[in-house]
């Protein structure tokens, strides 16, 4: 029943029993109202592996699905968490995508945090539980961050798998790093237009060590970093990935944080992405997100949420945030 992470705010309970935590829930939802209070106060403070098993429980004790039965009860925003907290990480990250990808638009937003922060392991593991779901299509993604890309390019869906194609050793290819940095040049600031292939070929294979080489012989040859190159390049979804590749290369939680941050500035709230970042990261690495939002925004993740939120959506977002 490990945690998923170690740097998460969501941990093991202890004491764990799941014929009583699937028997607190039922009682949460008998009669004519339903204790937000008791759902929140379960589910919030157990891992994925416990709840997995609290699910099992309910279906022994009452003979119906756990998942069902509560979003009959719940509606909104906290039904969005609660639902989301339910799932096994993977088969989360296939819901958020499948769902992005329903009806006439695409939610770009979703496929770049997803696609651009998993391993290749974790797109493998999500794909399969992609083509589970009975999907009508997926999408051809050649590796680990060019699905969105791609779907950006085309817009058209072709039935294949997720391939997970990037480098994940640690391995540093000194001549290669000064060879790739001149090959994206040449591609961007050197040109009249852009080579956006030659962008992938080089962001969407190499290892992160790598191309983080990469990005310091950039920086000597351009006079300028990667980021801003990719800016005066490229736009709107295009400029989006690029940004986001880059961004979870250099540094992953404030990547996340930003994207939080973003999603809760100015009038109204990208529920969505508030959602699926404290859903999916609170038992990974919640606890390093918190402290990179401290540092680049000087106000904490917690008095955000509190601020931006409301009802048992704030309670139960604050509770996975884990304090100030």
């Amino acid at each position: 029943m490990a945690a998923i992470g170690n740097r998460g705010t969501v941990t093991e309970a202890a004491g764990f029993d799941p014929e009583a935590d699937a028997q607190k829930l039922r009682d949460a939802m008998k009669g004519a109202g339903t204790n937000e209070a008791t759902i929140t106060e379960v589910l919030a403070h157990r891992t994925i592996a416990q709840r997995q098993r609290i699910k099992e429980a309910f279906k022994q004790s009452v003979g119906k699905d756990l998942a069902d039965e509560l979003s009959s009860e719940l509606s909104g925003n906290f039904r969005s968490v609660i639902l989301g907290l339910l799932m096994l990480a993977p088969v989360y990250d296939a819901y958020e995508l499948k769902t992005a990808m329903k009806g006439a638009g695409t939610e770009e937003a979703c496929l770049i945090d997803i696609l651009a922060s998993r391993s290749n392991a974790e797109i493998r593991t999500i794909n399969a539980f992609y083509k589970k779901g009975n999907c009508t299509f997926s999408l051809y993604f050649f590796c680990l961050q060019c699905c969105a890309i791609l779907w950006v390019f085309s817009h058209t869906a072709v039935s294949s798998a997720f391939q997970a194609g990037r480098d994940e050793s640690d391995k540093v290819d000194e001549a290669q790093a000064v060879v790739d940095a001149k090959e994206i040049y040449e591609a961007g600031e050197a040109r009249w237009g852009t080579d956006e292939v030659k962008f992938l070929t080089v962001l969407c294979v190499r290892n992160r060590n790598h191309l983080l080489r990469v990005f310091e012989e950039y920086q000597k040859i351009s006079g300028k970093d990667i980021e801003e190159s990719i800016k005066r390049e490229m736009s709107g979804c295009l400029e989006d990935v690029f940004l986001a590749i880059v961004k979870c290369l250099r540094n992953k939680q404030a990547f996340f944080a930003e994207r939080l941050y973003k999603s809760m500035k100015g009038l109204g709230t990208t529920d969505s992405v508030l959602i699926r970042i404290m859903v999916a990261r609170a038992e990974i690495d919640m606890l390093d997100i918190k402290a990179e939002f401290l540092k680049m925004y000087g106000k904490t993740l917690y008095s955000f949420i509190k601020g931006d939120t409301s009802g048992d959506y704030r309670k139960i977002l604050l509770e996975l945030c884990g304090g100030e």
